[in-house]
């Protein structure tokens, strides 16, 4: 099975038995497991480097880009540029950054651009991509 046939059964779970993705899981790891994880580790490292953090319930363009439903936007401002996630609301008080009216613009940058920004912020500031 390729990944485009992984990714029609998963759609056909979803929308016809009403399955939800977040139960799926690796055999480790179910997709709430690793959204969550991934959103305790940024949080924390916005909460270590909260000079250059920042969390906001607007995109830059709000006009042309609305804000998903119920979710905001938490990024950091690193050597290598902004990185960005978006997490559900309910996680906005555990974010204990400024709060921007609006997000800094979108630079169209990649996920493995993201890692890289991220590791920017460690003591090695890397240039490796890390897939």
């Amino acid at each position: 099975m390729n990944i485009s046939e992984l990714n029609e059964l998963i759609q056909f779970e979803k929308n016809k038995k009403n399955i939800s993705v977040k139960e799926i899981s690796d055999g480790h790891h179910s997709f709430d497991e690793l959204y969550r994880n991934r959103m305790i580790l940024f949080c924390t490292l916005c909460n270590c480097f909260p000079d250059i953090s920042w969390k906001s319930k607007k995109h830059y363009n709000e006009e042309t880009d609305p804000m998903f439903n119920g979710d905001f936007i938490a990024g950091i401002n690193t050597p290598k540029g902004v990185a960005t996630y978006h997490f559900k609301m309910k996680y906005w008080d555990l974010f204990k950054v400024k709060e921007l009216d609006r997000a800094l613009p979108y630079d169209d940058y990649s996920n493995d651009e993201v890692m890289v920004r991220i590791m920017s912020l460690g003591p090695n500031n890397t240039k490796k991509r890390y897939k």
